[in-house]
C-alpha cells in the first residue's frame, strides 16, 4: 500500500558530492535517479528540490567578503546545476521529467508556478524545482517548504545521511537518542535542527509534515512511501 500519493523531496546539494568531496558524484548521481525511478514507478506523484551546497553556498561566499545578495544568485544557480544533472540521469533510466526553476533560463528550464508543478505531476511526471525561492536571503529548505504547500504535498520528504532527527548529532554524540515521532512544538522547545526556522515555521503553519530520513540506504524511499517505519516522523499532533 501506497501511504503517500504527492510528495516533496528535498536532497541536500553536498549530498551529490559522495566520497569525492565536491561537485557532483556520478554514481551517488545514479543511486538517488534509480531511488526516484522506484517511486515514480508506483505511481506516486513526486517533485524534488535540490541544494547547491556542493558548488556553492551563499552564506558562504559572504563569509568571503562577498556581497549576501550576489552570493545567493549564485547559489541558486548552482541549484539549477545539480537540478540539470539529475534531470539528465532521471531521463536516461527512462522517467519522464520536467525542470522548472525560480531563476528563467531559456531554453534550459521553464520558470516554476505551483499550478504549472501540479498539472505536470498529473500528466506523469517527475518535477525538479530549482532556483530556490528566486528572491536572496532564503535557503532551499525555504523552497522546499514554500513548494509543497504550493502543489499541496502529503509530505516533505527529507533526505539525509542520517537516519532521522536525534537529540545531538549521531555522528558526533554515540549516546544521541532517535526520535522516532516529533511534534512542531517538541521540536521547537528541543531547538532541534530540523529545517532552517523560517522553513519549519512555514511548515507548522500550514499543517505540512516533515520525514527525515536517509536517502542514502538503498530502498529506504520506497519503504517509506509505502508505508514503513523510517526515518522520524514530524507532525502538528500525534
Amino acid at each position: 500500500m501506497v501511504k503517500f500519493k504527492r510528495v516533496l523531496l528535498k536532497l541536500s546539494g553536498e549530498a551529490l558530492e559522495g566520497n569525492q568531496g565536491y561537485g557532483i558524484d556520478p554514481k551517488r548521481l545514479a543511486d538517488y535517479a534509480a531511488e526516484i525511478k522506484s517511486v515514480f514507478e508506483e505511481n506516486v506523484q513526486i517533485a524534488v528540490v535540490i541544494g547547491g551546497g556542493n558548488i556553492f553556498r551563499g552564506l558562504q561566499g559572504m563569509a568571503e567578503g562577498m556581497d549576501r545578495e550576489q552570493g545567493d544568485y549564485m547559489g541558486m544557480l548552482a541549484t539549477v546545476i545539480n537540478s540539470i544533472a539529475l534531470q539528465a540521469e532521471l531521463a536516461k533510466s527512462g522517467v519522464a521529467v520536467k525542470l522548472l526553476s525560480s531563476l528563467t533560463i531559456d531554453p534550459v528550464c521553464e520558470k516554476t508556478s505551483g499550478l504549472r508543478a501540479v498539472n505536470y505531476l498529473e500528466e506523469g511526471y517527475v518535477v525538479i524545482i530549482a532556483g530556490g525561492t528566486g528572491n536572496p536571503y532564503f535557503t532551499t529548505d525555504s523552497a522546499s517548504a514554500l513548494r509543497a504547500i504550493e502543489i499541496q504535498a502529503d509530505a516533505i520528504l527529507k533526505g539525509t545521511r542520517v537516519d532521522g532527527v536525534y537529540s545531538a548529532d549521531p555522528e558526533k554524540d554515540p549516546e544521541a537518542i532517535k526520535y522516532d515521532t516529533l511534534t512542531f512544538d517538541e521540536a521547537y522547545q528541543k531547538e532541534l535542527k530540523i529545517m532552517d526556522l523560517t522553513a519549519f515555521t512555514l511548515c507548522k503553519e500550514n499543517k505540512m509534515p516533515i520525514v527525515v530520513f536517509n536517502m542514502n540506504k538503498k530502498g529506504n524511499l520506497k519503504r517509506l512511501i509505502e508505508g514503513e517505519k523510517v526515518g522520524t516522523f514530524v507532525t502538528s499532533i500525534f
